[in-house]
């Protein structure tokens, strides 16, 4: 992705320089490849968000694998890689589309719609793994159901029992055993009633709103029903009943039709005291109805426990942390990069890599707070390397730090590099700008600062 965002993003920061004040926005927010179907997770102290990952210059929905990333304050991403994809599930074909993740007893639980090669027919596979970052493997060997539908959302009531809905056209689901890889019960419809889901303008076969990405969840003895609505363009619609299965009440609009793709995907969560929305557009260059990517929005619920209406904005949500420069941060953890991409690297993890001349890393309300006086950061380079400037604010803030990298003789040879920091005090934004000559410069896995 990164050869075709590299000059509209430059042309993007270019514009931005010029105007007093302006700073890069912070929504979508993983910008170095596309993202789409946000499943966010809220697990031991942070936001895990599941997407899918839209091919670049897709001109379908063109989708190979799945990615993972977390955040502990909502604005600077840590991205974990694909730990699952097409080649996860033995027996599937091709579409790794829209799904969901859940923790229980410890494991983690990926269900996600794919096409049954011996079937041609879309089902619903589960990944199984110990971390919430993965690695994920087939839970079964097979499907858990199969019925030709798609986005499975998943979730556990207060008294233990858990529920998989899924279904574009229709809605469906069933309920899960405590092994979250069987049911009991049999495979239910839900009906779509039009006092249920919202009446459709000239609806023909499909007389209600619903269209397709459910996601259940319960608050307050409440339960929501979230789901993408309409078609084509789409936008988001919710229902509430008194119980998981219903009877549903259709409850109106969550967020309207805008943006640049034609889809939507809803996902809800709290964190930290407050509650979040995240869905997905076409606002990354390139971007549109099959190139999309994740953004979210800081909401709060009405008195009576309805959802507001909710506007796609380029900011963001306000950080609900600081990040610590004190221990170690590993480079991919980004607020908003350009130019940069990632990958696996040897020492584990990803790093951030394909770097060139002016290409930048920013991470939002970084705490130095009495000052730090030095600046650390494992390097690699197969090439003359060059410079990490640390600059406060934006990428043509204050140089606080230059740190010089030397080649290393391999692109995953790594060595430790350091420099003194002078400035770097209070809470502020911090872009490390990397320079150096033409062509790729090093690749980064970590950073820390010391006080």
């Amino acid at each position: 992705m990164r050869r075709k965002l590299t000059c509209l993003l430059a042309a993007v920061v270019a514009a931005l320089a010029v105007v007093p004040g302006a700073a890069h926005a912070d929504n979508p927010i993983v910008q170095h490849i596309y993202t789409a179907d946000p499943a966010p997770l809220v697990h031991d102290g942070r936001v895990y968000l599941y997407t899918g990952h839209d091919e670049d210059g897709s001109t379908y929905f063109t989708m190979k694998e799945w990615r993972v990333w977390s955040s502990s304050d909502m604005v600077n991403w840590t991205d974990h890689g694909s730990p699952m994809s097409l080649s996860t599930f033995s027996w599937a074909k091709q579409d790794a589309w829209a799904g969901q993740a859940v923790e229980r007893n410890g494991k983690f639980y990926w269900y996600v719609p794919v096409v049954n090669r011996a079937t041609g027919r879309m089902a619903i596979g589960v990944g199984v793994a110990d971390s919430p970052t993965g690695p994920f493997r087939d839970a079964l060997g097979r499907p858990l159901v199969e019925n030709g539908e798609i986005d499975p959302t998943v979730f556990i009531d207060d008294n233990g029992q858990a529920y998989l809905y899924w279904g574009n056209p229709n809605l469906w689901y069933v309920r899960l055993n405590a092994d979250m890889t069987s049911y009991s019960g049999g495979v239910n419809q839900i009906p779509l009633t039009t006092a249920g889901f919202g009446t459709r303008p000239n609806g023909g076969s499909r007389p209600t709103m619903y269209e397709e990405g459910p996601w259940v969840y319960k608050r307050n003895g409440t339960y929501y029903n979230v789901f993408a609505a309409k078609c084509c363009s789409e936008f988001i619609a919710y229902s509430t009943a008194p119980g998981p299965t219903g009877p549903w009440t259709y409850r109106g609009t969550v967020m309207p039709t805008q943006g640049s793709s034609f889809t939507n995907h809803p996902g809800l969560v709290d964190f930290k005291g407050s509650s979040y929305f995240f869905y997905h557009n076409g606002a990354l260059p390139g971007g549109g109805g099959y190139t999309r990517s994740v953004a979210v929005e800081k909401f709060a619920y009405n008195a009576d426990g309805s959802i507001p209406t909710i506007t796609m904005t380029t900011g963001g949500p306000p950080p609900a942390d600081t990040l610590n420069p004190y221990t170690r941060q590993e480079a991919e953890t980004i607020a908003w990069g350009s130019g940069i991409e990632t990958e696996p690297a040897s020492e584990g993890g990803m790093n951030v890599g394909w770097i060139e001349n002016g290409d930048s890393i920013k991470v939002r309300t970084v705490a130095f707070g009495a000052g730090a006086k030095s600046f650390t950061a494992r390097v690699a380079s197969a090439a003359a390397g060059g410079t990490i400037e640390l600059r406060l604010g934006s990428a043509t803030g204050t140089v606080v730090g230059r740190c010089a990298v030397a080649g290393t003789g391999g692109w995953q040879t790594w060595t430790s590099v350091s420099c003194p920091v002078t400035g770097a005090t209070g809470t502020q934004d911090l872009v490390l700008r990397f320079t150096g000559g033409s062509g790729y410069l090093f690749n980064v896995n970590w950073w820390q600062f010391a006080a």
